[in-house]
């Protein structure tokens, strides 16, 4: 019996000191990664084009994508904690590398690749164990809630880590960055040590390989559009800051302020929402209010506009990512989830691989409009693909609020 599940009769307790312990490891590793929001600077500085940028950011995504049926297999037979554990070790060691590149980026590309697939690996084992482990807390009635609301600790990183890394690189520099961006999760690391594992190691069940659980219909679907969002996401984590930079916006970190601000408020406002009504209802116009957001920094011109395409993009990251996490894991026993959250996260890893390759070579030739503008009908795309799959073959949905613990 998982220690934290919801197995009392009429208590669903969510909010729990292990939620918000593993909550806090989760948003030091966001706030490291997303202090390298502004990586692509750091390329760029040293004699980089946005072909290198798409190649250096998406190697990362493509360490993520390849290790993740692994990661997915040790989750569910090694344990969710110290799976965690591994990761965030991990994530605090690779960005000292960065502080021994020296000389233009065709001096040591192929060793800082090196470096950002081992640091995607990282990241990988502590996302995937960190969302499982929360799913092992997490009542089933309050599943998109509590998947939301630990999200909230993510968000808040991606938010803190490019503020940071902004005011450190404009005062210090980049090394400086590569220290903090492992001070920090070196603090998550050490909080989480003494929690208990959720998951029993020695439990005898019969498991689906993570290649059959991805074959499922639902999964694969829910698949298919996390791999849209996650070229949206790629068009957003690599391109905006350089975008910004050749528009010469002042305050770049704007947009990842207001961005991650939106899906928190989102997060708050509204998590409760998609239990009480379902997924179904709420994906469809997710996807369209961050494909607006996208489309708006066509027309990118300062601040104001780089905000407001923050807020919508932001908006629909909110209420997207922990509705397709739920629409995966409803109904799921606890010795598939790590399987089902490694196909989740992984195929958003694998469109922001895939994001970042074509939208560098999209950006380099065509120009950045053109590069968001493709990251709008990515996320359009998947609308569409929701509304024919869901049409053609209802039973992919489970209602929400109906699963018993």
């Amino acid at each position: 019996m998982d220690p934290y599940s919801c197995m009392t009769p009429g208590k669903e307790r969510l909010y729990t000191l292990p939620f918000f312990t593993m909550a806090f490891a989760n948003l030091c590793n966001l706030t490291s990664f997303g202090a390298f929001f502004l990586f692509p600077l750091f390329v760029t500085q040293r004699g980089g084009d946005q072909v290198d940028v798409g190649v250096i950011m998406g190697a990362f995504a493509l360490a993520s994508v390849i290790c993740r049926p692994w990661i997915s297999e040790m989750i569910d037979r090694m344990g969710r904690k110290w799976t965690f554990t591994l990761g965030a070790i991990v994530m605090t060691l690779m960005p000292l590398t960065y502080t021994t590149l020296r000389g233009n980026v065709e001096d040591f590309l192929w060793l800082l690749i090196v470096f950002r697939v081992i640091h995607g690996v990282g990241f990988a084992i502590s996302l995937t164990a960190a969302f499982t482990f929360v799913a092992d807390l997490v009542p089933p009635s309050r599943l998109n809630e509590g998947v939301g609301m630990f999200g909230v600790s993510g968000l808040t990183g991606a938010a803190l880590g490019p503020v940071i890394g902004e005011w450190i690189i404009n005062h210090y520099g980049f090394t400086s960055l590569f220290h903090i961006a492992a001070i920090i999760p070196f603090v998550g690391l050490l909080a989480q040590l003494f929690l208990t594992e959720t998951h029993s190691r020695t439990a005898r069940v019969v498991s689906h390989s993570f290649f059959k659980v991805l074959a499922m219909p639902r999964i694969l679907l829910v698949a298919a559009l996390s791999f849209l969002f996650g070229v949206g996401i790629a068009a957003s984590n690599g391109f905006v800051s350089p975008y910004a930079s050749e528009m010469r916006v002042a305050f770049i970190s704007v947009y990842f302020m207001a961005y991650s601000a939106a899906a928190i408020v989102t997060r708050f406002a509204g998590s409760r929402i998609a239990d009480q009504y379902g997924e179904e209802k709420v994906i469809p116009y997710a996807m369209f209010i961050a494909g607006t957001g996208f489309f708006l920094l066509v027309f990118l011109g300062g601040e104001i506009l780089l905000l407001c395409a923050g807020l919508l993009a932001g908006c629909g990251h909110g209420f997207l990512f922990p509705s397709l996490n739920a629409l995966a894991l409803r109904g799921a026993q606890s010795h598939s989830r790590g399987k089902i959250t490694g196909a989740f996260t992984g195929s958003i890893d694998a469109g922001v691989f895939a994001g970042s390759l074509i939208l560098g070579l999209i950006g380099e030739y065509f120009g950045f409009r053109v590069l968001f503008l493709t990251a709008s009908l990515a996320l359009w795309t998947a609308l569409l693909l929701f509304r024919f799959q869901t049409w053609r073959h209802p039973h992919l949905l489970l209602s929400s609020g109906r699963d018993k613990c």
